[in-house]
């Protein structure tokens, strides 16, 4: 395989926390193999007459807490110059995300935009799950009051998410006895336009909240993410606690079933969510968890996502 000249688009490296984030995991395993790296912020983007540009800055990788990182001298690059291009900001799912993945459009798959933008923008989390009902727990995506009490008097104990957060935010648990429904929906539409998704609380979620981390389709690890003491949600960012885990039957089934459509949309790098037998989300904006499976089972998925993307580039006509 040839060096690859390799642009990651995320937040600023300063911001990282390099024992758990998914894209330092990813530029430390580029760099290894002799990949060049530059890093930009979406804000660093320009569209052109047709041709993107970003102002990069050549970066170095190392494990080292609070060097982890150097840039070189900053430069105007021409995205379509580049092999390869990581897009890796964390969400909220907005506007500037879909803006950014439209400006991704005029460079891939030529220069091979992972994930594919068309598809991370019409598969964000909590939409693209929902085309697996078969494999979810209960769920219900609207505004519509009258379905929203219809659904909490049918399951008593419910979850409510927004559609386009991320790391739990924003997520609570409405018991049957709560009183507080009401009053959540007021707060939340009065300032967002936007429906909210619900399901059916699974008690099973105190054991953990599985992260499934899946390759071109396959499955290569997971970690399981346990709730803290008084906390329904699992996520880390708010005190989930990771632990080694390997996959049941239920989860190979569930990861068969979706496989196929992940690679024909062309998601490399996909985290799914599973609470007991059910699949909750597929995470597909800016997944994390390699480190954590990669510390537990001694496995390398930063290593499996570079082998995918090496092939996908070596693919692409004219790439030799």
């Amino acid at each position: 395989m040839r060096k690859l000249k390799v642009a990651v688009q995320m937040d600023p490296m300063e911001s990282i926390n390099i024992d758990a984030d998914s894209s330092f995991a990813l530029m430390l395993e580029a760099q290894a193999r002799g990949h060049a790296l530059w890093h930009y912020e979406v804000r660093h983007m320009a569209l052109r007459d047709g041709r993107l540009f970003a102002r990069v800055r050549p970066v170095t990788v190392r494990r080292e807490r609070g060097q982890h990182f150097s840039f070189g001298v900053e430069e105007r690059a021409d995205l379509a110059m580049m092999d390869v291009v990581l897009m890796r900001q964390d969400p909220p799912f907005d506007m500037a995300y879909i803006t950014a993945t439209h400006l991704l459009e005029h460079i891939h798959p030529r220069t091979l935009v992972v994930n594919d933008p068309a598809s991370v923008r019409n598969a964000p989390e909590k939409i693209l799950v929902t085309r697996f009902p078969e494999l979810m727990p209960p769920t219900l995506i609207t505004w519509d009051l009258e379905a929203i009490r219809a659904f909490r008097d049918e399951f008593r104990d419910i979850i409510v998410k927004p559609l386009y957060g991320n790391g739990g935010a924003g997520v609570f648990r409405i018991r049957e006895d709560d009183e507080n429904l009401a009053s959540l929906l007021e707060m939340h539409f009065a300032r967002s336009r936007e429906p909210l998704m619900f399901q059916r609380y699974e008690p099973a979620v105190r054991r953990g909240d599985k992260r499934i981390v899946l390759v071109d389709g396959e499955p290569v690890g997971a970690v399981n993410r346990v709730p803290a003491a008084g906390e329904a949600r699992s996520n880390m960012h708010v005190g989930g606690r990771p632990e080694k885990s390997a996959l049941s039957p239920r989860e190979r089934e569930i990861c068969a079933r979706i496989g196929s459509t992940l690679r024909e949309q062309g998601l490399i790098f996909v985290g799914i969510d599973v609470i007991g037998d059910y699949l909750t989300e597929i995470n597909v904006t800016s997944p994390t968890g390699i480190q954590e499976i990669a510390r537990f089972d001694g496995s390398n998925p930063a290593g499996s996502i570079w082998d995918a993307i090496e092939a996908k580039r070596a693919s692409i006509p004219g790439s030799a």
